[in-house]
C-alpha cells in the first residue's frame, strides 16, 4: 500500500459508502480532523479503516481538473468572506475597464503605476479576485502594479502584477542558483517572487498577461525597486539592498502558456528551472486553516508572522497542528499541487550576482517601450487577425464585469 497520512479515530467517523463530515457538536480537535478529511476526500484522497486509525491515501497526481476543482472551493471560500466588501468596490473596479470597442481601436501605451495610496490597493484587490487561483495577503516586502492604457481617455487598467519577498527555502530554486544556506541567507535579497501577474477584460484576450510579464523585466520595474528599497543595507555584509538580481514566479498548471516562449532577441526571459515538489497547503481550506487557528489558540499556542514569510506562515500553522494532534504534518504538506517554476534573470550575470562570485550586476538594457513594441509585433499582431478572439473583446463591456 502507497504510504499514508493516519488520523486518530477518536472522532465518530465509521466506515460506510458515505462519509458524513458533521463538525457539529464535535470538540475542536475532532472538527480539526474532520475537515482535513473532508478537504482531501473532495481531492479524491482514498479513506481507509485500520486498527483504530483513519489511513488518508493521495492520488498519485492531481490532473488540471482536481486542481481547478480545488483553487475554485477555495477561490469561492474567499470570495463569500469578502463578499461585502467586494459589491462596495465592484463598480469601483468596472470605472477602471475599457469597452471592447476601444481597445481594438487602441493603441497601447501601457502606463506603470505604483499601488501607494488606499484606493489605489483597494483596485489592485478588487480585480485580483477576478481570478481563478484564490487570493491571498503576502507577508513582507511587496510592491503592487497596476498597468494603465495610456493611448486611452480614461486610461483603463491592462492587467495587475505585484512582488513580494521570495519564500525562504525551495530546493528545486536553491539548487538552480547553485545555493547553500549560508549563500542563500546572504543573497536571497536580492531577489524577488512575482506571485500576481495578470491581465483584466478585455485586454486578456489579447494576450496582455505575456503584456504584463514582458513589462515585470523591463528597466522600468527595476527602478521602482531600487527607489523603494534605496536606503535599505543588509545585514550580513553590508551590501545595498535595493539591486535586483532576477524574479522568479510558479505556474498554476505544470507549463504556462503565458509564460511559454517569452523571448526578447535570443533571451529566453521566462526560463523554466523545475518544478516544485508539491509542498504548500492549497489542497486545504480557510476554513480548515482557521478551525486550526482555534485550536492553537486555545492551547495558547502562537504561530505569528515573521517578515518575509508569506505562504510558510500556513505551513507552520499545519506542522504546530500536527505535532499537537500526532499526525505527520510533512506528509500532508507535501502533497500539495506542483508548479513549474521560472526564473527571469535581469542582468547578464544574474546567477553569478546571486552565487556571490560576481559584486556587480551587469543589468540587461530592456526598456518597456522596447519589450512593448516587441510584444505587439510578435502576439498582438496575430491576434487582431483572429476573428473569433476579436468578437470576444467586442463583447466585453465593463457594466459586464462581475466576480463571480
Amino acid at each position: 500500500m502507497m504510504e499514508a497520512l493516519q488520523l486518530n479515530t477518536a472522532t465518530n467517523l465509521e466506515r460506510s459508502e458515505t462519509i458524513e463530515f458533521n463538525l457539529q457538536g464535535k470538540s475542536i480537535e475532532e472538527q480539526v480532523k474532520l475537515s482535513i478529511l473532508r478537504d482531501l476526500w473532495k481531492l479524491n484522497w482514498e479513506i481507509e479503516f485500520n486498527n483504530g486509525k483513519v489511513e488518508i491515501i493521495p492520488p498519485k497526481y492531481y490532473d488540471k481538473e482536481i486542481i481547478r476543482r480545488s483553487m475554485a472551493i477555495k477561490r469561492n471560500e474567499i470570495i463569500q468572506n469578502n463578499i461585502s466588501w467586494i459589491g462596495k468596490y465592484i463598480t469601483y473596479a468596472r470605472q477602471n475597464l475599457a469597452d471592447g470597442e476601444s481597445v481594438l481601436q487602441s493603441k497601447i501605451k501601457p502606463i506603470i503605476e505604483v499601488c501607494e495610496k488606499e484606493k489605489q490597493h483597494h483596485l489592485f484587490r478588487i480585480l485580483r479576485f477576478y481570478w481563478s487561483s484564490p487570493y491571498s495577503e503576502y507577508v513582507g516586502r511587496r510592491i503592487r502594479i497596476i498597468i494603465r492604457d495610456g493611448a486611452l481617455p480614461n486610461k483603463p487598467v491592462i492587467g495587475i502584477a505585484a512582488l513580494g519577498s521570495p519564500i525562504i527555502h525551495i530546493p528545486e530554486r536553491d539548487a538552480f542558483i547553485g545555493w547553500d544556506i549560508k549563500t542563500r541567507t546572504s543573497n536571497l535579497i536580492y531577489a524577488m517572487d512575482a506571485y500576481v501577474i495578470g491581465a483584466l477584460p478585455p485586454y486578456n484576450h489579447l494576450l496582455g498577461g505575456k503584456l504584463v510579464s514582458y513589462i515585470l523585466a523591463s528597466n522600468e520595474v527595476r527602478k521602482i525597486y531600487k527607489d523603494k528599497y534605496r536606503e535599505q543595507v543588509t545585514l550580513i555584509n553590508k551590501r545595498k539592498a535595493n539591486d535586483l538580481a532576477g524574479l522568479f514566479t510558479t505556474s498554476l498548471y505544470g507549463r504556462s502558456s503565458q509564460y511559454n516562449r517569452l523571448k526578447y532577441g535570443n533571451e529566453l526571459l521566462y526560463q523554466p528551472i523545475g518544478e516544485t515538489k508539491g509542498y504548500g497547503t492549497l489542497h486545504l481550506t480557510e476554513a480548515t486553516i482557521e478551525l486550526m487557528r482555534k485550536l492553537l489558540a486555545e492551547k495558547e499556542i502562537d504561530v505569528g508572522y515573521k517578515f518575509g514569510d508569506g505562504p510558510s506562515w500556513r505551513m507552520r500553522i499545519i506542522r504546530k497542528v500536527g505535532d499537537l494532534l500526532d499526525f505527520n504534518s510533512d506528509f500532508l504538506l507535501k502533497h500539495s499541487f506542483r508548479r513549474t517554476i521560472y526564473y527571469i534573470p535581469l542582468a547578464k550575470n544574474s546567477i553569478e550576482f546571486l552565487q556571490g562570485t560576481d559584486r556587480r550586476l551587469q543589468y540587461h538594457n530592456w526598456s518597456k517601450k522596447k519589450l512593448v513594441d516587441h510584444w505587439k509585433e510578435r502576439w498582438l499582431s496575430n491576434r487582431k487577425k483572429n476573428l473569433l478572439i476579436v468578437n470576444r473583446v467586442l463583447d466585453f463591456r465593463p457594466e459586464d464585469f462581475e466576480i463571480d
